[in-house]
């Protein structure tokens, strides 16, 4: 009788081992590394069906009684949830119902348009990509925040932002909206004040800068220049607003037959500033703008060394000299190319 109650004792104890073995071992499998993504409104269902999929889960009836003995079946949050390999079902099922999700990182550094911005986002959270644009097309979805479509892009501070995966869209936009916010402190505000500018308005300054050089210390001094055509009812006459008007970034001339293109972001046929940015310029530029030095200067060129720095000029027969040698720079440099292909 001993002998019995031995062998049902070491079956039992085995069956614990075993039991405990597949609830706290080793039961989820991702070596590819992959993100399992629970939707909005997703049931029980759509979990295991997405668990099965991916095979995260290497024996899923017991996921299904540790679910229902957790009360997860019922309490499915939605999230980005990061699946370790090696995990145990025990972990996987605390971390689905305590909805601990991994948050998403959103870098941004160049968009040009609300477009690039609402594919941006849509990439990287649960909004699908037509109701983003649908957001960004609608003055009355952003009349709210103070902006339009024309100036949606100023609420976008180029930085890294982290936010959760099934953060709503316009909950989302405001987000990076109140950052915008807290950018345009007291002493930045004032900055442009003193330049006659609005934070918008430095903002669409700075964006055209960013579009015309990427040498920092050129900056200032090209702000400077618009700047000066601005206070002289001057047109800015920006070729990066040719780019933008035209929806064609690829350009590497304009050519004179395009400034004629019908477009309020025309700056050589439009005075002022565009009715919004033509790109988000990073943050070094637009404190560059707003720490513009005064200057005299009306035109700048870009040097015929190619060095991709800027020379500038106060007259227009000064920045002709310029122009004609980058110009006479670039045919040499064409023709040589041309010659070796």
């Amino acid at each position: 009788m001993k002998k019995i109650f031995r062998f049902i004792f070491l079956i039992a104890l085995l069956a614990g081992l075993i039991l405990a073995w597949l609830v706290f071992g080793t039961g989820v499998n991702n070596p590819d590394k992959k993100f399992l993504y629970i939707k909005t409104g997703s049931t029980y269902s759509d979990v295991t069906d997405s668990l099965k999929q991916n095979e995260f889960v290497k024996n899923l009836w017991i996921f299904d009684r540790l679910a229902q003995i957790a009360k997860y079946n019922n309490n499915i949050k939605p999230g980005k949830y990061k699946i370790t390999n090696g995990m145990s079902l025990y972990h996987l099922i605390k971390m689905l119902r305590s909805g601990r999700q991994e948050p998403v990182k959103l870098v941004i550094i160049k968009l040009r348009t609300r477009v690039d911005l609402a594919k941006k986002l849509a990439a990287n959270f649960e909004t699908a990509l037509q109701p983003t644009l649908d957001f960004f097309n609608s003055n009355d979805s952003l009349s709210p925040l103070g902006l339009d479509t024309n100036s949606v892009i100023t609420a976008i501070i180029p930085n890294t932002y982290t936010y959760n995966w099934n953060t709503p869209l316009r909950q989302l936009f405001v987000k990076l909206d109140n950052e915008s916010k807290k950018f345009w402190n007291e002493d930045r505000t004032a900055k442009a004040t003193k330049l006659g500018l609005t934070p918008k308005q430095a903002y669409t300054l700075a964006s055209i800068v960013e579009e015309e050089t990427n040498k920092q210390t050129d900056k200032g001094t090209i702000a400077s220049v618009y700047l000066n055509r601005i206070s002289k009812g001057m047109k800015l006459a920006a070729d990066p607003t040719i780019k933008f008007a035209m929806n064609n970034f690829e350009l590497k001339r304009i050519y004179h037959g395009y400034l004629n293109y019908p477009s309020p972001y025309n700056t050589y046929l439009n005075p002022g500033l565009p009715p919004g940015p033509i790109c988000t310029p990073s943050i070094k530029t637009i404190d560059a703008v707003l720490d513009a030095p005064t200057t005299s200067y009306l035109f700048f060129v870009a040097r015929s060394d190619f060095s991709g720095y800027s020379d500038f000029a106060t007259t227009y027969a000064e920045h002709l000299v310029y122009a004609k040698a980058y110009q006479k720079a670039l045919d040499s440099l064409t023709a040589t190319k041309q010659t070796n292909q």
